[in-house]
Order: structure tokens, then C-alpha cells, then sequence
């Protein structure tokens, strides 16, 4: 078991606003660091978040869950991120606001940036200068191992910035299709996959397909792959990939070899498509599952 290293999660945390008016508290860093909450990791949750009522209910769901609002940057100008959803012909689409707070979290306002241990971002966040220049001072820490989740949302990424951001990670996890978009002209999953693995010299690249399971290859070219178990419900599958992270990062904080954090990463990944939502406060939720991973979990 190695040491219980610090974890840092980077990014926004937003709402999502539906047309009936309902608010649902989002954000794949915030669901990641929700999840590891509830693992007992405590992480360090860094975003940033408006003067509004958006706000505090952020502050208050983290308080209530036992999260350390710590990190949180308060900015009176911009106002808290939020993702207004409308529905055409029964088919959703997604308008990420620009210039919300989590757009410009600030180094300054994070003072000492020296950390040591596990840093996790996504894409989103780094859509703006500000956030990205932040998220680049803090990743200059040469004891901070970097898990980097592609979320590439059009029109938000670049491929060249997000080479950038590959090259200084340490595990990439991303879907089969943000594969094809970042891979080369390559046909075969395994050979887009050591490709990409050898260009950005990843120590592993987690490929996440569905209905599959994920396809991991580590940087001594072994492939491991593991199909989920059919899962016992399907209400949506909205945050099965943030589940999904936020089990590999347990396992990659605890040591486990990849085959134990892949089974238990999927397994909660499957639990969460069986509610509404990317997460919930059922701690009935969690306890089940981590009664599930004390077993065989070094």
C-alpha cells in the first residue's frame, strides 16, 4: 500500500438548468471530487464560484457532504458556472456559459501554489486564459503526478493546446471517439492507442468504450481490458465516466494493480447509472460500494 497521497481536483463546478426551471449541481471535477469525498480521500477540491445564489448552494452541498471549501475562490464579478439545457424534438443540447467564475481561477488568490501528490483536470477549465495559466503554474510542481480526463467539448478545445496538456500528464483517460479526434490515421484501437501513449510518453492511457469496457495501455505496451457487468438498473448515464475516474484515483492513490482499480472503477461506474444523476447524497449509495472495495483492494 503506498502512501495516502494529497489529491487536488481542478475545474468547474456549474449547474446545469433545465427548461421546468431544475437546477442539477454538476461539473465532471466537481463529481470526481463528490465521489472521493465519499471514499474517504478528502480531496482539495480548487475552483471558483460567484456572489449568487449558485453559490451558496455550492458552498452549502459541499458542507453538508464534509468537503473543505478551502479552495474555493469567491468572485464578485463573474457569476457561478451554469450549462443551459434545452430540448428539441426530444433531443437535449448544451450551452456551456462563457465567463463564468471557474473561468478565471486565480493563482493569486490561491496563494501558496507548492503541492506534492495527485493533480486531476479535465478540458473545460482550461478554456480561458486565466484558468489555464493557473492550472499551468501549479502543474510546474515536479511532486505533483498529473491524471488529466479529455472532455472535449466543441467549440472549448484546441487539438494543439490539448497535445500541450497530454504531454504534461502522467494517466490520460478519455473516450473511444475523443481518441479518434486526438489519434492518428491508424484504424486500430490498440495501434491509435500506442501511438498517442508514445507521442505524449504516458505512463497510462485509459480508453473508456461503453458497453465494452475501458481499454488501458501502460507505458511498457501491455493492454489490460475488462468488460463491466450489465448493470442490475439503467435510469441515465450521465457521470458514469467522473464515477469511473474517481475509483481509478483511489486505486492509483492506494497502489492497487490496474486489474483490481479497473474492476472496481467499472463497478461504480455501473452503480451510478442506476440513479438520476452524476451523484447523489445517499451515503446508503457509498457504503455499499465501499464495503465492495475492502475486498481484494491491495
Amino acid at each position: 500500500m503506498k502512501n495516502r497521497e494529497q489529491l487536488y481536483i481542478f475545474g468547474e463546478v456549474l449547474f446545469d438548468c433545465f427548461p421546468t426551471g431544475a437546477k442539477v449541481l454538476g461539473g465532471a471535477p466537481f463529481n470526481v471530487a463528490w465521489h472521493l469525498q465519499a471514499l474517504g480521500d478528502q480531496p482539495r477540491f480548487i475552483s471558483r464560484i460567484g456572489t449568487d445564489e449558485g453559490g451558496d448552494r455550492i458552498l452549502q452541498a459541499m458542507g453538508d457532504w464534509g468537503m473543505s471549501t478551502a479552495d474555493i475562490q469567491i468572485d464578485e464579478v463573474h457569476p457561478t458556472g451554469r450549462v443551459e439545457v434545452t430540448i428539441t424534438d426530444g433531443e437535449p443540447s448544451y450551452d456551456i456559459v462563457t465567463d463564468s467564475a471557474y473561468d478565471f481561477i486565480s493563482a493569486e488568490q490561491m496563494g501558496e501554489t507548492t503541492m506534492a501528490g495527485i493533480l486531476y483536470h479535465g478540458t473545460l477549465c482550461l478554456r480561458n486564459l486565466s484558468a489555464r495559466d493557473t492550472l499551468s503554474k501549479i502543474s510546474r510542481n515536479r511532486n505533483l503526478r498529473i491524471f488529466f480526463d479529455v472532455n472535449l467539448r466543441p467549440p472549448w478545445w484546441q487539438r494543439d493546446e490539448v497535445f500541450e496538456w497530454l504531454k504534461n500528464a502522467d494517466w490520460v483517460k478519455m473516450n473511444q471517439e475523443e481518441l479518434r479526434l486526438l489519434g492518428t490515421s491508424a484504424t486500430d484501437i490498440q495501434q491509435q492507442m500506442a501511438e498517442l501513449q508514445t507521442t505524449c510518453g504516458l505512463e497510462q492511457l485509459i480508453v473508456t468504450r461503453g458497453e465494452q469496457g475501458a481499454l488501458i495501455r501502460t507505458n511498457d505496451g501491455e493492454f489490460h481490458s475488462r468488460r463491466p457487468e450489465k448493470a442490475e438498473h439503467l435510469v441515465d448515464t450521465v457521470g458514469a465516466g467522473d464515477a469511473f475516474s474517481a475509483v481509478y484515483i483511489h486505486g492509483l492513490r492506494a497502489g492497487w494493480p490496474i486489474s483490481t482499480t479497473l474492476a472496481k472503477a467499472q463497478k461504480l461506474a455501473s452503480k451510478v447509472i442506476g440513479i438520476r444523476g452524476a451523484t447523489t447524497t445517499d451515503t446508503d449509495f457509498y457504503q455499499d460500494f465501499i464495503r465492495f472495495l475492502s475486498v481484494n483492494s491491495d
